[in-house]
C-alpha cells in the first residue's frame, strides 16, 4: 500500500513540478506575440504622427504665405556655433541652441530648417545674430541683416556661414 501511495504521490509531485515549465513556455510565446503586436502598433502610430505633422504644416503654413529659413555651414569649418537668433521684420521669430551632434552634422554638410512661418508678399528684413567660439577659442558674436522679397507661393532662404569665425554670412534665395 505504501508503495502505491508513494508512487501516486511521486506521480502527482512530478506533474505539479512540470506544470510551471509548460506554463512558462506558453506565456513566453504569448509575450513574444504581444511584443510583435506592440511593435506593429508603434509603427502604425509613427506613420500616423508623420501624416499628422504634414497635415498640420499645410494647415498652419499655407503655401501662399509660407517662408522657411535653413542654416548651412561651409564644409569643414572649425568654429563652434553655440546659438542663433533670427528676427523677421524686427520681431524675434526663433532662437536655437546647438548641440554637439547638430553642429557636427552642419560641419559635415548638413542643412537645418531653423524656422517656418507665415509672411505676406512683399519686401522683408531678416536679421541673424549668432554666438559661438572661434577655432582659437575666442568668443564670437556676429550680426547681419538681409532684405528679401516674398512672392505668392512658398519662400525658401538659406543662411550660409563661411570663413573662420563665420566671417561671411550670406543669404541664398531658393
Amino acid at each position: 500500500m505504501w508503495k502505491i501511495l508513494r508512487g501516486f504521490v511521486l506521480a502527482i509531485a512530478t506533474l505539479i513540478l512540470s506544470f510551471p515549465v509548460f506554463a512558462e513556455e506558453v506565456s513566453r510565446e504569448q509575450i513574444k506575440g504581444l511584443d510583435e503586436q506592440v511593435q506593429e502598433i508603434k509603427t502604425d502610430v509613427l506613420g500616423i504622427a508623420a501624416q499628422l505633422s504634414l497635415l498640420e504644416e499645410k494647415l498652419l503654413y499655407p503655401s501662399t504665405t509660407q517662408v522657411s529659413v535653413f542654416v548651412s555651414l561651409e564644409s569643414n569649418e572649425k568654429f563652434r556655433l553655440d546659438a542663433m537668433e533670427i528676427q523677421l521684420g524686427g520681431e524675434p521669430v526663433t532662437h536655437h541652441l546647438y548641440t554637439f551632434k547638430e553642429l557636427e552634422a552642419l560641419q559635415k554638410g548638413g542643412v537645418q530648417r531653423i524656422y517656418t512661418g507665415n509672411i505676406k508678399s512683399g519686401e522683408h528684413e531678416l536679421q541673424i545674430v549668432l554666438t559661438g567660439k572661434t577655432a582659437g577659442g575666442a568668443d564670437l558674436r556676429r550680426s547681419e541683416s538681409f532684405k528679401f522679397s516674398k512672392d505668392v507661393g512658398p519662400k525658401i532662404v538659406e543662411i550660409h556661414l563661411a570663413g573662420p569665425g563665420a566671417q561671411t554670412i550670406t543669404l541664398k534665395d531658393w
